[in-house]
């Protein structure tokens, strides 16, 4: 069990992490807020032992994607569009920005993989365990949403010139 300074400890380390996951599935900041507190909550529930920080962020990314999936599958959740949020969000460069909001307009079997592995730095084998999915759905995965990112990437290219 963890001790109120190892929780806080964990909490600061991999907030952010845990809400970008969790805003991947509800495109809904206060959503994603309530899935982030839901998420640290079991986290403080949690009997086991953790073996090393890898095991800690793994474990909270794992709850967090089955929290995304329990929350899509509620039917109190909101359909409010995240755009306001967007356009709070400051990025060193306008290209980062656009860059995001094309990953962000992925379907969601394409945006998660995409997020863990160039976000994250998640390998594809362990995108598989974090995701219970096959190791080649994640490959497949990963291509399919790079393919999509650069189409529509060169349509906006296109568009501005």
């Amino acid at each position: 069990m963890l001790t109120q300074e190892q929780f806080t400890q964990i909490v600061q380390t991999y907030i952010n992490t845990v809400f970008r996951v969790a805003l991947h599935y509800t495109k809904n900041p206060a959503d994603a807020e309530d899935l982030v507190q839901n998420t640290f909550t079991m986290l403080w529930q949690e009997q086991k032992e953790f073996d090393s920080r890898d095991h800690i962020r793994a474990w909270l990314i794992r709850v967090a994607v089955n929290e995304g999936k329990k929350h899509l599958r509620s039917p109190w959740r909101s359909h409010v569009p995240y755009e306001e949020y967007a356009a709070s969000l400051n990025f060193p460069a306008p290209e980062q920005q656009e860059v995001w909001q094309e990953v962000m307009a992925l379907p969601r079997k394409y945006r998660m993989p995409i997020y863990l592995h160039y976000y994250e730095g998640y390998t594809t084998q362990e995108i598989a365990r974090l995701l219970g999915i096959p190791h080649a759905t994640v490959r497949t995965q990963l291509s399919r949403g790079r393919q999509l990112l650069r189409t529509q990437l060169q349509e906006v290219e296109f568009d501005e010139i």
